[in-house]
């Protein structure tokens, strides 16, 4: 009876032995990066049961079959086998091996491709499939970004300056393969509405909320949102740090990669067909990776990429952009949105990681606002209290909740600002970048122009500096003395600016200077009692003026990107050495002018439609914009106004813009031409810009003398090439040292009225453009040790003006991604 029960028993519990469910969840990282990794398969060994894991490395998979391993593969890294308990329910975190990829022998048997002939799809249905291409649409973004200092030396985790923060690297957990030694430097969240419409073309972004860690700027909220972060793989071209990635669907994507047919599955009950791709040539501007293509609608469901090992960029180790893509009303929207950069100066050193992460909700499609609501003048607004939200706020609206460690780094970033060596480490970037050393509530410098050398004043010497930021941050004052050691004399210049409103942004200057100038010199161009000016000039400077001004300015932005500027100066210009002011009197006989005197009115104007800037208390930096920059400068001089000596009109426009020819990098071209109405001396004119320096000057004629040629009517064209590589990339043994080419090519023409001719006599040296234009190219290499470029410069007419070189070499330091 007893043996009767149990078998009963055995086959009554049978079924249910073997329907015990095994279930395993977890998650899959980056060995190196600690980073986890989107779309893995994932599959139990010896049954159909498999998975991949979701946008941030999570996966669950569950079975009641027999299973005691499961099998991890991800293109780009070695597979990996793991034991697992039968019958639990268990977490298993993984940790995936990046393996070098290498294009092994391949059979090639007829038929096509059918990664090319879904790539094909893709492409043909590109218009369809974009977003833009909708009437309208909007949705609300939620945007975390992150910045972590990373491969951090031991012994500088020892330093006596860090212990204040050692709980940081203390109190990571090494079992968690997320965790890794790091120091937050910087973290912000926001919340924004984006609005497209199509026709009219308009975009807006609306910041609701902005919390940021490591940064006091408040102008920094407006590059938290979604206009300036985007990866779009529909466009052709990707613009990453200025350079032009080839998307992986772009329509001439078979020309820049391999594709290969994976795998096919279901995500979000959408049959999809996952396609490898590699760059076909090295260090080319490309990704490597993989993507998930919805069959029917041939739509890009999810992308997982990096740039390309060995591609030309600088400072940057590694990029990785992970994306997901929803389908909404035959929309496919971007969901999900995933960017890791790994900065360094140098490879194995250390850097910092960059990390963003934005969510998408909230979808209305052809659904538009009212017309009015597109500001063209305003299409980036930050509310006024976007940055004075709580906490409980926070906890309301995130799209997804913050980890502990995300939890922690407010608190630690406010701990570590607290630091000496943060302090100090910011001041010196700030005197790095701008020149200027703080001391509380005054900045010294620049620094650069404490020490010089010219032939008219010998040794100068100078001290200046301005009023920082704790002095005040709506008005600042600044000035320096010089003192030459030759001509004995003391020059100085007194400066006042003052914000009227910030928003918009209006401000007033005024400044006075009694000091000595090069006229004519290229913007761009070294001062003259800068320091590198003295070292690498290519002939003794003496050409120099005497100029005693007075100028007021007022400084209005109508909205970004559009702005105009109105000055009044006057101005006493005294010739120094050799130079003399001589003219004919009407008797035909040489007369002397002691100096030139003017009062001037001028409108400055400047449209750079959609161009961003990062604003510092006063100044700024222009991010730049997709269109051209448009500038207008209208003047008049005021005759016996203030005691000028003259009446005239100068018009001034100037056109620049950057357009790319993919993969043959990228040209920037000014265009310029202007005209002086009225009578005017040769001071007065355009003095065109030459460079006497060794010191290669974009905007400049390099080897073109100061005060070689006027004009009081001219017309310049220069163009600058920069091919980024495409030939230096293709040369074994110049592949490595990733050299980039640059060409340059600059025509200037220019005449002189009789009039004006005759109303100064020109120097022995100074020279109307008679015999047609003045031409001048160059050819060289750039990012040598990532920081130099060296130009050979040709002189191409005007080859027989005395004292000049027809040739010659030039260098400069400059930093590009």
């Amino acid at each position: 009876m007893r043996g009767r029960t149990t078998a009963l028993v055995a086959i009554l519990l049978a079924p249910s032995l073997l329907s015990a469910q095994t279930k395993v969840s977890g998650r899959i990282y980056d060995a190196s990066t600690k980073e986890p990794l989107p779309f893995v398969n994932i599959l139990l060994k010896g049954t159909k049961t498999g998975t991949t894991s979701d946008f941030d490395g999570n996966y669950t998979l569950s079975t009641s079959d027999p299973a005691d391993s499961i099998i991890v593969s991800y293109v780009g890294y070695n597979r990996l086998a793991k034991h697992i308990r039968r019958g639990v329910t268990q977490t298993l975190n993984l940790e995936l091996e990046r393996k070098a990829f290498s294009l092994t022998t391949i059979e090639v048997k007829p038929g096509e491709n059918p990664a090319h002939r879904i790539l094909r799809n893709v492409i043909a249905n590109k218009n369809k499939n974009d977003k833009n291409r909708l009437a309208s649409y909007e949705y609300e973004v939620y945007n975390k970004i992150e910045f972590d200092l990373n491969n951090i030396p031991e012994e500088f985790k020892k330093q006596k300056l860090l212990r204040p923060v050692k709980f940081i690297f203390d109190n990571i957990d090494s079992t968690d393969v997320k965790q890794k030694p790091y120091l937050p430097l910087f973290m912000t969240e926001s919340l924004s509405n984006y609005y497209y419409k199509r026709n009219p073309r308009y975009k807006k972004e609306i910041i609701k909320a902005s919390k940021v860690a490591g940064l006091e700027d408040a102008s920094v909220a407006q590059f938290t949102g979604d206009m300036y972060q985007n990866v779009d793989i529909y466009d052709n071209t990707v613009l990453v740090f200025s350079k032009n990635f080839t998307s992986p669907i772009s329509d001439n994507g078979l020309l820049y990669y391999r594709y290969y047919l994976i795998d096919s599955t279901y995500i979000d009950n959408n049959k999809c067909y996952q396609i490898q791709f590699k760059p076909k040539h090295k260090q080319s501007l490309t990704f490597q990776g993989n993507m998930w293509i919805a069959d029917t609608a041939w739509a890009v469901k999810r992308i997982e990429m990096s740039i390309a090992d060995d591609a030309n960029i600088n400072f940057i180790n590694t990029l990785n952009v992970v994306q997901e893509y929803r389908n909404l009303d035959s929309a496919w929207m971007l969901s999900k949105d995933k960017l890791v950069i790994d900065f360094a100066l140098r490879e194995k050193k250390m850097g910092f990681y960059g990390r963003k992460t934005t969510s998408y909700e909230d979808f209305v499609i052809n659904q538009p606002q009212p017309d009015e609501f597109y500001s063209r003048a305003d299409n980036l607004v930050v509310e006024k209290d976007a940055t004075k939200k709580t906490e409980e706020f926070w906890k309301t609206v995130r799209h997804d909740s913050l980890n502990k460690n995300e939890r922690d780094i407010y608190k630690m970033v406010d701990t570590i600002q607290s630091l000496p060596i943060y302090k100090t480490g910011l001041d010196y970037i700030m005197m790095f970048t701008t020149g200027y050393k703080m001391f509380g509530n005054f900045e010294f410098g620049p620094y650069y122009n404490t020490l010089s050398y010219n032939t008219i004043e010998g040794a100068r010497l100078r001290f200046g500096g301005r009023t920082s930021d704790s002095f005040s941050k709506w008005y600042e004052l600044s000035g320096y003395m010089a003192y030459g050691t030759r001509d004995e004399r003391f020059k100085y210049k007194l400066g006042f600016r003052s914000f009227i409103t910030k928003d918009p942004r209006q401000l007033i200057f005024i400044h006075y200077k009694n000091d000595y100038e090069i006229l004519g010199q290229s913007q761009n161009g070294f001062t003259q009692d800068n320091i590198l000016a003295s070292l690498f000039r290519r002939t003794p400077l003496s050409s120099l003026t005497e100029v005693q001004e007075i100028s007021f300015r007022y400084e209005r932005e109508w909205f970004q990107g559009f702005m105009n500027k109105v000055f009044f100066i006057n101005r006493t210009m005294t010739p120094l050495g050799e130079f003399k002011y001589s003219y004919f009197t009407p008797e035909n006989t040489l007369a002397f002018k002691d100096n030139l005197k003017t009062s001037e009115l001028k409108l400055f104007t400047r449209f750079a439609y959609d161009e961003k800037f990062v604003d510092g208390t006063f100044s700024r930096t222009s991010l730049g914009t997709k269109f051209p920059i448009l500038q207008v400068n209208y003047s008049v001089g005021l005759k016996d106004i203030f005691a000028g000596d003259y009446e005239y009109q100068k018009l001034v426009v100037k056109i620049e813009d950057r357009f790319r020819i993919n993969p043959f990098g990228y040209t920037d071209y000014i265009i310029e031409g202007g005209q002086i109405f009225g009578t005017v001396p040769y001071p007065l004119m355009e003095l065109h810009g030459g460079n006497e320096t060794y010191v290669y000057d974009p905007y400049a004629y390099n080897m073109m003398n100061y005060y070689e040629f006027a004009s009081d009517r001219y017309f310049t064209v220069q163009a600058f090439h920069h091919f980024d590589g495409f030939f230096l990339n293709k040369i074994p043994l110049l592949r490595k040292l990733k050299w980039r080419e640059v060409v340059t090519g600059k025509a200037l023409f220019g005449t002189v009225s009789d009039k004006n001719r005759q109303a100064m006599v020109f120097p022995t040296s100074l020279n109307a453009l008679t015999r047609g234009p003045y031409v001048e190219a160059s050819a060289g290499v750039e990012n040598i040790f990532r920081i130099f470029r060296f130009d050979i410069v040709w002189r191409l007419s005007y080859l027989d003006n005395p004292n000049i070189s027809k040739y010659g070499l030039r260098g400069s330091i400059q930093v590009n991604f």
